[in-house]
């Protein structure tokens, strides 16, 4: 199944509640990731890092199981009502960190904000109504059936509308989502969740600390601070665990886990992975682009073996399409197809023989090895006469530039937030529309009514098997017409001191549940 790497996100959280720390939850935790938070609005990004964020200060109604089955959190349950009706009851006594209660009304309120994210809209396009039943108990609500209901309730992390509501002391609307600038929900937080941030210095460290009226007393969860540095280089960051400054770090870079396994003060777990990385090319910026011969050219071009094999050191798999084996989508027609002399004859074709130039982007810190992995497809696209100008950037920088289109190549990695193909295609291929929120990541500008009225039809195809014919079928359709690059499926990896015990928080989808961590 399709989970995710990431980034992380933050800005300065301030919701009171009580300071002190239960008597159980005394250790301490030094984290190092890759990036630090850039926002604490959960809504604003739909990233990795923003949904590890969120499982560490805010908790969901429903979260994935290792078994990848859901398991209750703020809703102890649901039932069916109808074909297109679920109800929830949310357990009773549980509290924000400002100290108000949760009702189903914040559910409402946080429904209602996700509708509105530019990220977020589109996973929740099927469902036309959150109804309140009760203080306890609400509907959620689809237009059609829809076969990814708790999917996507899986990304309902209830916020707190006392909190949110009304405006700041500059008569800005508190619940307001910018990208652009900085917001109320940005700099401040009132989750549910085991911790509440207490400091933060952009790109120095952000302190964390237990929420000492957390719902959650079965958790065997033992942290009661958390100090997270982030760490941009590879080597520091593996240096700073087996030196003892870090306790836990991730992603471990491939040219490390011998050493770090080896190594009988630590701990590496590790897992087949999901995420997709691959390059959009942009066919609105860029006009060749909108050759299809250009585009198949380029994905010829590129060897997803060599990239794999030399750059990621095995600790990848090497991709054709979106959807991993296991998906509903997964096409296993379809090969990766390097072939050089294949691409030169395409550009000659297309009347590019003695090609053009192009420009590139990639981040440098937020995929494992992505400045690399830039530079390598940059060098092969030179073989079929494309010269590249590259840019690589600090995930922090990388983002807002990637939200411009700015460059007529770009790196995104992708992981399938409902565990489905379907939401490859609605954030990747789909046409670009604002008010949907489809397309809103498809650099490209890759535009084929054909395909995403294939992919609708899915979204409400109950039948599983005519379900997965409907997605295998996008998936080839979308490699005949190289709509992007796929370069291959990212494996995790995460390492720790052997007192800190990782594996029973850690998933495929790569949001660690620090909430129940234990530390000896």
């Amino acid at each position: 199944m399709k989970k995710l790497l990431t980034a992380f996100v933050g800005s300065l959280a301030l919701a009171s509640a009580p300071v002190a720390i239960s008597a159980e939850a005394t250790q301490s935790l030094k984290l190092a990731y890759d990036a630090d938070p850039v926002t604490l609005d959960i809504h604003e990004q739909l990233s990795g890092g923003i949904l590890q964020l969120s499982h560490m200060t805010f908790d969901p109604l429903l979260r994935w199981s290792n078994d990848l089955t859901f398991e209750p959190r703020l809703a102890k349950s649901w039932e069916r009502i109808d074909e297109n009706t679920m109800r929830f009851t949310l357990r009773e006594g549980v509290t924000f960190h400002s100290g108000n209660a949760l009702t189903s009304e914040d559910v409402r309120f946080t429904f209602e904000r996700l509708k509105q994210s530019p990220d977020f809209k589109a996973i929740f396009k099927p469902f036309s109504e959150l109804k309140v039943v009760d203080e306890t108990t609400f509907d959620l609500i689809t237009s059609e059936p829809y076969p990814l209901l708790l999917n996507a309730a899986t990304y309902i992390f209830p916020m707190d509308k006392a909190f949110y509501s009304g405006n700041d002391k500059d008569g800005n609307a508190k619940a307001a989502i910018s990208k652009q600038g900085s917001t109320f929900a940005s700099r401040n937080q009132s989750g549910t969740g085991p911790f509440k941030v207490t400091s933060r210095q952009q790109g120095v460290k952000v302190e964390f600390e237990r929420f000492a009226d957390y719902w959650d007393t079965a958790s065997p969860g033992n942290v009661g601070k958390i100090s997270l540095t982030p760490i941009k280089e590879n080597n520091t960051r593996v240096s700073a665990l087996l030196s003892g400054g870090v306790d836990f770090i991730a992603p471990v870079p491939p040219t490390d886990l011998e050493r770090i396994k080896n190594n009988p003060e630590t701990s590496l777990v590790t897992m087949s992975g999901t995420r997709i990385i691959l390059f959009h090319m942009n066919q609105k910026r860029f006009e060749p682009f909108q050759d299809v011969r250009v585009r198949q050219a380029v994905a010829y071009a590129i060897n997803q073996e060599g990239i794999a094999a030399k750059i990621m050191k095995g600790f990848a798999t090497p991709a054709a399409q979106l959807s991993p084996a296991g998906y509903q989508g997964h096409n296993d027609s379809l090969a990766t197809r390097f072939d050089v002399a294949k691409a030169q004859a395409l550009m000659k074709e297309a009347g590019y023989e003695d090609g053009f130039t192009i420009t590139m982007m990639a981040p440098n810190n937020r995929y494992v090895n992505d400045d690399k992995i830039a530079q390598a497809v940059a060098a092969m696209l030179a073989r079929i006469n494309i010269k590249v100008d590259l840019k690589t950037l600090p995930k922090a920088q990388y983002w807002p530039e990637f939200d411009d289109r700015a460059a007529d190549m770009m790196m995104i990695g992708w992981h399938a937030d409902t565990e489905d193909s379907a939401n490859f295609y609605e954030f990747l291929t789909m046409c670009p529309n604002s008010e949907t929120g489809t397309g809103q990541y498809n650099a490209g500008n890759y535009c084929n009514p054909e395909t995403d009225a294939m992919v609708d039809q899915a979204n409400v195809e109950t039948d599983l098997d005519k379900r997965a014919a409907l997605l295998q079928d996008v998936e080839k359709r979308l490699y005949d017409d190289a709509a992007f690059v796929p370069l291959h499926w990212q494996d995790l990896a995460w390492a720790s001191k052997g007192s800190v015990k990782i594996e029973p928080i850690l998933n495929v989808m790569n949001f660690p549940y620090l909430g129940d961590l234990v530390v000896e």
